[in-house]
């Protein structure tokens, strides 16, 4: 969708005898059928006169096409300002320009991330560099419109902030690749003239906006070139290596995709437990329908294994040229009925009903990624809900297929490929947390090493010693800390042993890919960080929400962090208000949930250390030592 088309002739005629504000306000209701804030109306008078005025030069052609608010298809993306043309050559060529109105702004020691005032009453935040943004943007278009790759047309990004003066920071030698790939045009008449010759340069004949015609009806399917890439990306790696019932799975999805359609919709539901290996075969899929031409999308809620898989699949393409494979589950309320051929949803069980920030967007994100899909498809593990906005359920998604109007098909993972390929592991957590009774009431440590620890700081010194070897370990908390180092990085989150372990939740440098950062070790990671992903040694510290007592598990939600409080447990104190046996027994489900999952992340051992003496002597008794 595009907002405004004219020719330059024409949009520089708006903007000096009209408001062009007026005009692109006017057109974006219409397009939109929504109204837009005001300072976005003074962003567009202010930035487009900018553009106008640089425009306003003879060797750029009258009739060159421009557009004004491009949405890129498939994401919530906008292009501010398009260009297009031919080239010297004739090809037709197309000038992506990011317009920022910021006057300030700060460097990072992030690639590709600067601070800034970026709208709203937030100040200072992170986010991409102008150029990266240009860049990533003409990189989607590259991989998904047939129009752009077919052609071989000629995509130009660049960033304009007309009100910034070099600095220092942002036109830092720091991000010199971003800005070579994107040039970057600051504050000031040189400025301008040095932006006027890069459109000269590369639009030289005008085309009456047919190209931007032809990017606009593009259809969007992967190109050729993005599918081999990532075929390469994941040949002979061996953390994506299909075994067993994973190919089976694997096999068995991509028929159903291939003979799904709009008339024949289909959702796949596949089960599996912590270690089975739901991601692995999600990731195969993605790899596998990009490169036959279908156009598919690895979903999850969780920030943190999206940016893992895309990190762990970096080669020959930066992540901002795959990050587009990958979503978020709330990024489907507008997106048209069977947009995609397949949407792999992976950690099905953490879609919530609705979405956005406040939680107040959409109707149900289940009932969206089917709509969105002619095929969906589910990888779930009903006992990894974590929160009780939590909604993942078979049921709820076989409700949801039905409403649809698409058939369902399900299949199991069983194989255990975590916790040292132990089976009787899992089944032996379950017992010990009382979430299910198994005939595994002891664990032999000779199948999987899992130890018990009287001290934090000894667990913590074993999980570095053990990191040296490969960067695969890490020491993780349950939510029951506050989030002092958020406000105060100097400050100290979880102080234990009298003051003699003092650690900070991972949140603050590395945010989602702090599990494989290498100086992450330091730091304590939460569920919100390391659900659906793994290392190979997993440091777990139980706090107060959970202990035992006379040999049964008891939980505390009131022991948990204010900040999880609200964020996992949403409403618990009204429900207990009106039903508090229903809150208590959701709850004590969504802890135990909690400490199982983290307890499941270690693919070699887990050791434990609970900040309740009695619980560490449960955990220690229910274990036994037998000789291989």
């Amino acid at each position: 969708m595009i907002i405004y088309k004219s020719t330059a002739a024409d949009f520089r005629n708006v903007c000096f005898t009209r408001s062009i504000s007026a005009v692109i306000e006017e057109s974006f209701k219409l397009a939109t059928h929504r109204n837009v804030g005001q300072s976005e109306i003074n962003a567009w008078g202010s930035s487009l006169q900018h553009v106008a005025i640089a425009l306003n030069d003879k060797l750029i052609p009258d009739d060159a096409g421009v557009a004004v608010e491009y949405t890129i298809p498939q994401s919530s993306k906008r292009m501010d300002f398009i260009i297009s043309g031919y080239g010297e050559d004739r090809k037709p060529a197309l000038i992506i320009i990011e317009l920022k109105q910021w006057s300030a702004s700060r460097a990072t020691l992030k690639d590709g991330i600067l601070l800034a005032r970026r709208g709203g009453t937030k100040g200072e935040t992170e986010g991409t560099h102008p150029s990266y943004q240009a860049w990533s943007y003409a990189a989607l278009l590259k991989g998904f419109n047939e129009a752009v790759y077919s052609s071989a047309m000629d995509l130009r990004p660049c960033a304009y902030l007309h009100n910034h003066p070099p600095n220092g920071a942002i036109d830092s030698p720091f991000y010199k690749d971003h800005i070579e790939l994107a040039p970057l045009f600051l504050q000031g008449d040189a400025e301008r003239e040095r932006l006027r010759k890069f459109i000269a340069q590369h639009v030289k004949y005008g085309d009456s906006g047919k190209v931007i015609e032809q990017v606009e009806d593009g259809r969007i399917l992967p190109s050729k070139a993005l599918a081999d890439s990532l075929s390469k990306m994941l040949r002979g790696n061996q953390e994506f290596i299909l075994i067993d019932d994973q190919k089976v799975v694997f096999e068995s999805v991509c028929s159903a995709v291939s003979s799904s359609s709009e008339s024949c919709k289909k959702v796949v539901i596949i089960e599996g437990g912590p270690g089975t290996g739901k991601s692995v075969v999600a990731i195969n899929l993605l790899v596998e329908l990009t490169k036959r031409g279908l156009l598919s999308k690895y979903v999850s809620k969780n920030a943190a294994p999206r940016a893992v898989y895309r990190s762990n699949l970096t080669g020959t393409l930066r992540q901002s040229e795959i990050s587009n494979l990958f979503s978020g589950s709330g990024a489907f309320i507008d997106t048209e009925p069977n947009t995609f051929h397949a949407l792999l949803v992976d950690e099905a069980h953490r879609l919530n009903e609705k979405s956005g920030l406040y939680g107040n967007l959409g109707e149900n994100q289940i009932k969206e990624l089917i709509s969105a899909a002619k095929c969906a498809v589910f990888f779930i593990d009903e006992s990894q809900r974590i929160t009780l906005a939590d909604i993942g359920r078979v049921a709820e998604i076989r409700k949801w297929a039905a409403d649809q109007g698409a058939s369902v098909s399900t299949y199991e993972l069983a194989s255990q490929f975590r916790c040292n390929g132990s089976d009787g592991y899992v089944a032996w957590l379950d017992n010990l947390l009382e979430i299910r009774e198994t005939a595994n009431e002891t664990l032999d440590t000779a199948s999987y090493d899992f130890r018990v620890f009287d001290s934090p700081t000894e667990l913590h010194e074993l999980i570095r010693e053990l990191n040296l070897d490969n960067n695969r370990a890490r020491v993780v908390a349950g939510y029951c800390w506050e989030w002092a180092s958020k406000t105060s990085p100097l400050a100290f989150d979880i102080v234990l042993e009298e003051g003699h372990y003092q650690k900070r939740w991972n949140l603050t440098q590395d945010g989602s890919i702090w599990i494989i950062s290498p100086n992450s070790v330091e730091e304590v990671g939460c569920i919100h960080t390391c659900q659906g992903l793994e290392v190979e040694y997993i440091g777990v510290i139980i706090g107060p929400d959970l202990i035992v007592r006379n040999g049964k598990v008891q939980t505390d939600y009131l022991r948990r962090a204010r900040v999880d409080q609200r964020k996992s447990l949403p409403g618990i104190k009204q429900l207990c208000q009106t039903a508090p046996a229903k809150a208590l027994a959701a709850a004590d489900e969504i802890i135990k949930n909690t400490y199982r999952t983290l307890m499941t992340r270690g693919m070699k051992g887990c050791y434990v250390y609970s900040s309740d003496p009695e619980t560490r002597e449960y955990f220690a008794g229910r274990l036994r030592a037998e000789a291989v």
